[in-house]
């Protein structure tokens, strides 16, 4: 959070860097509008997220597709992190492999950031910091950040978040970012409160001024207002599957804190004392639980899904690791639930928790025994919505624990959207008998196939009749709910739970399928792999390869895919861990088109790109 700023405006001007007017070379190059990327490096807990988040919504504001991504290594406090910014005329909005406009406020990382922007591109910099280096292909513009920040701020633990608005304001001077978008991006930050919101414009104002009379621009880029954002929104994914959630009657979530998959808690916490609250008696019609741990988070879940609520719980990969019990008690004894997996690259602090897409093969089969879970993939934040309601549909349906796969990535990062729709589809709560029912059958199997789908009937707690009640096993049993070691009565409930997991397949959301006419290739993904083979895609065409393009969105597969593997010569599957899971699943869905399965897979924490997807399949087809 910024603080109030309110000290006059008074920095001396520094003389221009010698490289602001002698490099005649770079200064000679064609403008370059709305298709580069911004690379804001500061500290851990600065308060930066703010500035960075102004800045995105400003140029989103003007028009112009963008998209941003909080690339962090650690979440200790002080450690480093970068925040990128991409702007695409084109619409694209994957992470690109190099930066055009780097923005350095951490002396830790200079050499790093120096090395990592592009050739031609501008490297501005806080004039304290002293470089190592100097390239004779960069523009360099250095900023008098802590002078400024002096100047506005007497306390002097504050002035490391007065910082980040001057570079704010000398890079909307630079680009040509429009300032009443900056005020407009900080009056929607602060929620309309006026005075944090002046006295952060003066800093953007007096840094502007400053760059504006300081700075000899060199650079060919810039930004131009577009119309291309027009009716669009910008959230992050972890708050839209909070409010699908919320939008598809979620009663009941239990969590434990874990990144990257907090806020998606926290978002519950935000919206549900709005949205869910009693008209009449002004009640909370929910409940949320801080559980100690995962372990008790499901199992919390497990009991209010097995009394009628709508239950779920968030968490990422050491989470699900520790829900293992409670899953395969949910699968066995068959009892709705929703799982949130917003995915990372593994346990402890650090590199581990960035992005990945590594829990696939574990949550499809996580449990003991003969488990098997159905699992939804959203692509984007407009999914994520659509999952977090349809994830309750599916589990009160199948009576059984439902995964929902996202990542840090889609979970934590602005996107740009089509603005969500209300669900139109009436909720779907499966098969639940009535007292009425089960009085006129005078009971009923609470786990007999009756309807050849594999799904049990069953009841609620509150359902008066004498019938009604049973018994809830884990354990085995016959098929009306008796235990039972009979091997005949396991191998009849192993027999009927695999043909729900057939009816599974019939009802998850099939793939979106792009078959390009001729083509001899086929690209799989899934999750937020998407924007940047879309990309790819396009780069592979621009080089004479045309592509098309299957985005899985659930588990288990079915037809669909069986046909799109049947139609291509050479498949390459597109994911985001060292394992090449997806790639795993697929060969095993169709064996007879195992060797016409490739992987392209990638796992070094950071986004996909189009760049690297585009080179892996190239040197593949190289090979074949």
């Amino acid at each position: 959070m910024l603080r109030d700023l309110t000290a006059p405006t008074n920095i001396a001007p520094t003389a221009p860097h010698p490289a602001q007017d002698t490099n005649v070379a770079l200064s000679q190059r064609e403008p370059i509008v709305n298709d580069f990327a911004i690379t804001a490096a500061t500290k851990n807990g600065s308060g930066s997220q703010t500035s960075n988040a102004i800045l995105l919504r400003a140029l989103f504001k003007m028009g112009i597709p963008v998209s941003g991504k909080n690339l962090f290594p650690s979440n200790i406090q002080g450690r480093p992190t970068w925040y990128t910014i991409r702007l695409s005329k084109d619409g694209y909005l994957a992470r690109r492999e190099t930066t055009e406009i780097m923005i350095v406020l951490n002396p830790d990382t200079i050499l790093e950031d120096h090395q990592n922007t592009a050739p031609g591109g501008v490297f501005m910099y806080a004039d304290d910091i002293k470089l190592p280096v100097r390239r004779s292909d960069l523009h360099y513009y250095a900023i008098p950040v802590k002078e400024m920040a002096r100047q506005h701020e007497s306390d002097p633990k504050l002035r490391i978040y007065v910082a980040n608005m001057v570079y704010v304001g000398a890079i909307a001077q630079l680009l040509g970012i429009d300032l009443d978008e900056i005020e407009a991006a900080l009056m929607f930050h602060f929620k309309g409160k006026a005075k944090p919101v002046e006295s952060n414009m003066k800093v953007v104002r007096a840094a502007a001024a400053w760059a504006a009379e300081n700075l000899i621009k060199t650079d060919p880029y810039r930004v131009e207002r577009m119309d291309k954002t027009k009716g669009q929104i910008m959230i992050d994914g972890n708050t839209a599957a909070a409010l699908g959630a919320i939008y598809g009657g979620v009663g009941f979530a239990a969590w434990y804190p874990i990144t990257p998959a907090t806020s998606l808690a926290d978002a519950l916490n935000e919206y549900l004392p709005k949205l869910r609250i009693d008209p009449e008696t002004k009640a909370p019609t929910y409940a949320v639980v801080q559980a100690e741990d995962e372990l008790a988070a499901l199992g919390m879940v497990m009991g209010a899904g097995w009394a009628g609520a709508r239950a779920m719980t968030s968490t990422s990969g050491p989470g699900i690791s520790l829900m293992a019990e409670f899953t395969g008690l949910g699968y066995f004894a068959e009892i709705p639930a929703v799982i949130w997996d917003v995915q990372r690259m593994g346990p402890a602090t650090g590199l581990p928790t960035r992005v990945s897409q590594g829990d696939i093969i574990a949550a499809y089969w996580l449990g003991h025994g003969d488990t098997k879970h159905p699992v939804l993939l959203p692509g984007s934040v407009y999914e994520c919505f659509e999952f977090g309601w349809r994830a309750f549909d599916l589990a009160e349906r199948l009576q059984t624990p439902v995964f929902v796969l996202s990542d840090l990535d889609l979970g934590m990062n602005q996107w740009m959207s089509k603005p969500f729709d209300y669900p139109e589809e009436p909720m779907d709560r499966g098969k639940v008998l009535t007292e009425a029912q089960v009085n006129a059958a005078r009971g009923f199997a609470r786990y007999k196939d009756v309807d050849g789908d594999g799904i049990g009937w069953r009841t609620l707690p509150g359902n008066e009749s004498p019938f009604a009640a049973y018994f809830t096993r884990g354990s085995g049993h016959n098929e009306r709910a008796m235990l039972s070691e009979r091997a005949d009565d396991w191998e009849n409930n192993m027999d009927r739970l695999a043909r729900k997991f057939e009816t599974a397949r019939k009802l998850m959301p099939p793939p979106v399928i792009d078959m390009v006419t001729g083509a001899e290739i086929g690209i799989i993904g899934f999750g937020s792999t998407d924007p940047a083979i879309q990309e790819a895609r396009a780069l592979l065409e621009a080089k004479g390869i045309r592509a098309s393009y299957l985005r899985l969105r659930a588990l288990p597969m079915n037809e669909d895919m069986t046909m799109f593997l049947a139609s291509h010569k050479r498949i390459y599957v597109v994911e985001l861990n060292s394992d090449a899971q997806l790639c795993q699943l697929i060969r095993l869905h169709s064996p007879k088109d195992a060797e016409k399965v490739h992987p392209a897979n990638h796992n070094d924490g950071l986004p996909l790109t189009a760049h690297w997807i585009t080179e892996e399949i190239l040197y593949q087809e190289t090979r074949h």
